[in-house]
């Protein structure tokens, strides 16, 4: 058994974030396991570039209230306890409200060449004002 005491907190780069985000890896995929696991954290408003998994992602939702949407328009609130499945090859985005924070855990399984996730474009601000106003008033998705 290993006790890991220091896991610093660093700033999510901005070529793959919009806004302020904050990660603290758990764990890296390194052979013979490929599990990856990360606490993350949005400031209102944050939110990931578009990005798809090779092996999928589940997120589980710790605090705050969020949004995941994927590229067909599907949009999901999501709040403290709720965990959302990524499918393979899926793209997708998650972030914060506008105005709430929200953090995850992000689990993925990586591909034997890293965490197996493409980065693509950032969501725009029309993109996230509509998944915003799709889920207006809900609290939570998850479930339904």
């Amino acid at each position: 058994m290993e006790r890991l005491t220091d896991t610093p907190t660093l700033k999510a780069p901005a070529e793959r974030f919009t806004g302020d985000v904050y990660l603290d890896m758990i764990e890296a995929p390194a052979e013979p396991a490929r599990l990856a696991a990360a606490l993350v954290r949005f400031t209102p408003g944050a939110r990931t570039n578009w990005h798809v998994h090779a092996l999928g992602q589940t997120l589980y939702v710790t605090d705050g209230v969020g949004l995941v949407g994927t590229r067909d328009g599907d949009v999901v609130r999501v709040s403290a306890g709720d965990i959302v499945k990524c499918p393979p090859g899926e793209e997708h985005w998650h972030g914060a409200t506008g105005t709430t924070l929200m953090a995850h855990i992000a689990l993925l399984v990586g591909d034997g060449n890293g965490d197996g996730t493409t980065w693509g474009e950032p969501v725009t601000g029309e993109q996230y004002t509509a998944a915003l106003a799709a889920t207006a008033g809900r609290t939570s998705d998850v479930g339904r």
